[in-house]
């Protein structure tokens, strides 16, 4: 037997799963490193470059600007206005999401009859499939000014009051299922002897749930918590953007980063401006990871992502 039948006979398994992750490691390399390049078009005044407008040469061509891309995002009047909202809207979805999701999923793993179990899962996923422009019609039915069932209680897209509870709602309302099942898969690899040794041993239901559930669904909660911490610095463009219809006067509650960057653009048509708030955004959110991440490994190493 030669060398390399013997190197394919002791690795045929790991031979067959790296064939098999393949295609997948060739997506992510061109769908997600290779236009990595164009972060250099933050750091250009990037312009069309006829006759020949191709992105290679409009990048080649287009004059170098260091970081001024970068200033347009905080030298506006309104910068600290749209970093606060984008940084307080996601705190708060972050933690009600985790804390109502986890209730939520607790809840369906103590339903007994599999179809009401799967009917409930399914209602609560549903409206994570569901785009924010249709979710922004099913609001104006309740919101519009003349014909809204809501509409004689105030003139909802003129008053911003109601728009931090209304996003809240709407975020809520459409993401914590996706959260919940991702949850009720780990409270459903839980072993059940634990929980017939704490009844046997005296339990309560909610004791069991504090002692037993908890503790083994905290790798899970940690983990989302980590990877929200990346998302920090971005918002969800389309609730913020169709839900409130771009509505001038609620701006002061409503805009955020990616929804003052895209008007941004519309109005000054810079895409070199549009391209640095990306990379901003995203370096934010890497060292946020690695600060919450680089804790959690301080405090809890085996629930660390690293």
């Amino acid at each position: 037997m030669t060398k390399v039948q013997k190197f394919f006979g002791r690795n045929k398994t790991t031979f067959a799963i790296t064939l098999m992750m393949l295609p997948g490691a060739i997506w992510l390399l061109l769908i997600r490193y290779v236009p990595m390049a164009g972060i250099v078009i933050a750091f250009q005044d990037y312009r069309p470059h006829p006759p020949n407008p191709t992105l290679i040469n409009n990048i080649l061509n287009s004059r170098w600007v260091g970081l001024d891309n970068f200033r347009f995002m905080f030298a506006s009047a309104d910068a600290l206005r749209m970093i606060r909202n984008t940084l307080a809207y996601n705190a708060v979805f972050i933690v009600l999401t985790m804390v109502i999701a986890v209730a939520f999923a607790i809840m369906l793993s103590e339903i007994t009859k599999k179809f009401m179990a799967k009917l409930y899962q399914t209602l609560m996923f549903f409206p994570f499939v569901i785009s924010w422009v249709v979710v922004s019609y099913f609001v104006f039915a309740f919101l519009a000014p003349t014909y809204g069932l809501l509409s004689h209680i105030t003139n909802w897209y003129m008053d911003p009051t109601w728009w931090p509870l209304i996003l809240t709602s709407a975020n809520l309302w459409k993401n914590v299922g996706y959260s919940c099942i991702m949850y009720l898969v780990a409270i459903t690899s839980i072993d059940t002897a634990q929980y017939e040794a704490a009844s046997i041993d005296g339990a309560t239901k909610w004791q069991q749930v504090w002692n037993v559930t908890i503790p083994h669904i905290k790798p899970m909660i940690v983990i989302l918590l980590i990877l929200a911490a990346g998302r920090i610095f971005n918002a969800d463009f389309g609730l913020f953007y169709n839900v409130t219809l771009d509505s001038g006067p609620l701006y002061p509650v409503t805009d955020v980063v990616d929804t003052y960057v895209f008007r941004a653009l519309q109005r000054l048509n810079n895409i070199g401006m549009s391209t640095a708030a990306g990379l901003f955004q995203n370096v934010v959110g890497f060292i946020c990871i690695m600060l919450v991440n680089g804790i959690v490994r301080k405090l809890e190493p085996d629930h660390a992502l690293f």
